[in-house]
């Protein structure tokens, strides 16, 4: 651990409690006291405080002075409408490869006069590689080295951030904007990585801890670490970079092209132009040969990544395999996903996973496992 980088609030997750674990080149909080289940649970009933300071903040101010110019050089990077995104407002985006594959999923927002983008930690050095070395003739692109970024997850995230600064109230699920918290500007999105309504807020690195505290002395707000957050976001269906979309999955097979607008799609007003079009575009007409789905085992086993997906019970090849899985607290049965060839990522659909060495039922079903409650 001794190698590892600490976020700002390190020494607030010690006083916490908070057992402290390797993650992308950081130590950070898997869990606190209360261990993952009531992290979990908390989180869905009440409203949980998560460091995500971790993640990579980028802006890209356009040479020009113009959002415009910014969003049409990040368009050849991504296949997502950018230019048409209104100020104010966040989009879920992809880095895709010339092969079709995905780089890093990251989140991008129209603030004007720039564009605030945050990416994955573990890909954070190569995104910003990759964007300094496309899009450096048009924008100027800012690390922002000195910012933290914390979540404020839950049902009871709105009334909490709301004692700090009531504007939050106004804002809808994917709106951002910039605001002041006790005298500290901040860059508040209200989205987040649970499935829950909730807002993650940009602060001065120096000013992280204070705001902090200032959350968590809402009754309502406890601190949450990487368990809860891996099975939070489990449960809402959310892919996670390295495990459910890597280099290799297209954004049509990991049932992403929702995030892929008409603009960009074929007949659309700039079609393509982005690494990886020719696979993307001809996968959105003619479909994938393997698709991520949602998966209920049977029992209460889990099916953790890497188990083999089978048709039959006996006999016969795999047919894909398990990306992601853990106990679901909210819905109080094991969940997983992952990919399967199209002929059997039908919901309902009967597969089987070979855990130890036997081959174990399981049902391909919908996802969000558990409902959203993004306020729309």
């Amino acid at each position: 651990m001794a190698d590892l980088n600490r976020t700002a609030l390190y020494d607030l997750h010690i006083e916490l409690g908070a057992r402290m674990v390797p993650f992308a080149g950081y130590e950070m909080p898997v869990q606190y006291p209360s261990g993952v289940m009531k992290e979990h649970l908390h989180t869905t009933e009440k409203a949980g405080l998560f460091d995500v300071s971790h993640m990579g903040q980028v802006v890209l101010w356009p040479e020009s002075g113009k959002y415009e110019d910014a969003a049409l050089a990040l368009e050849n990077l991504v296949p997502v409408n950018v230019l048409d995104l209104k100020p104010k407002r966040q989009r879920y985006a992809m880095f895709t490869n010339d092969a079709g594959g995905i780089e890093d999923d990251l989140m991008l927002a129209n603030l004007g006069d720039h564009i605030f983008v945050v990416v994955n930690a573990a890909c954070k050095d190569a995104d910003i590689a990759h964007m300094r070395h496309h899009l450096s003739d048009t924008c100027k692109i800012e690390v922002l080295e000195d910012r933290a970024l914390l979540a404020l997850q839950g049902p009871a995230a709105e009334a909490a951030l709301a004692k700090l600064a009531p504007e939050v109230v106004t804002m809808k699920f994917m709106d951002v904007t910039a605001l002041s918290i006790n005298g500290v500007d901040c860059v508040i999105s209200r989205s987040g990585y649970t499935g829950e309504d909730g807002y993650e807020i940009s602060v001065p690195s120096k000013d992280a801890e204070a705001l902090a505290r200032a959350l968590l002395a809402d009754p309502d707000v406890e601190p949450i670490g990487l368990g809860a957050r891996d099975s939070l976001r489990l449960e809402a269906g959310l892919c996670l970079y390295g495990h459910d979309i890597d280099q290799t999955t297209s954004p049509v097979e990991a049932a992403l092209d929702w995030a892929i607008q008409k603009a960009r799609r074929r007949g659309g007003e700039r079609a393509g132009g982005f690494p990886g079009a020719d696979r993307i575009l001809r996968e959105l007409e003619t479909g994938p040969s393997r698709r991520r789905v949602g998966i209920l085992p049977d029992g209460r086993a889990p099916m953790r990544e890497g188990t083999p997906l089978y048709a039959a019970q006996t006999g016969g090849g795999p047919i894909g395999n398990i990306t992601s899985g853990a106990f679901g607290p909210s819905i109080e049965r094991p969940m997983s996903m992952g990919y399967v060839g199209i002929d059997h990522a039908v919901d309902g659909t009967q597969i089987y996973g070979e855990v130890r060495g036997k081959r174990m039922p399981a049902t391909v079903a919908p996802m969000p496992f558990r409902a959203s409650t993004f306020k729309r």
